[in-house]
């Protein structure tokens, strides 16, 4: 699938149930490892970075400019709020 982010856009600490990998397309795609955000620990993966996030592993990204990405992973993709108050569907 691919997503596209607004500038500043936060993606809340989260889990999938299988491996995830990320392609960047557009922009900057900041990523951190854990259960809680830190903007201290963000990565920068700017145009064709790639990052894979392990199944079950927490993880939290946020964007720099307009940000388009692409996610593979074996389906059913599923994605699991690491804290239930950062679901938007709630």
């Amino acid at each position: 699938m691919r997503l596209r982010f607004p500038n500043g856009y936060i993606l809340p600490p989260h889990r999938h149930p299988t491996d995830e990998h990320v392609t960047v397309l557009r922009g900057t795609f900041l990523v951190g490892l854990g259960e809680n955000f830190s903007k201290d620990s963000l990565i920068a993966l700017k145009e064709d970075g790639f990052i894979t996030a392990g199944a079950n592993m927490a993880h939290y990204a946020s964007a720099r400019g307009i940000t388009e990405v692409q996610v593979t992973a074996v389906g059913p993709f599923q994605l699991t709020y690491v804290h239930p108050e950062d679901d938007p569907t709630k």
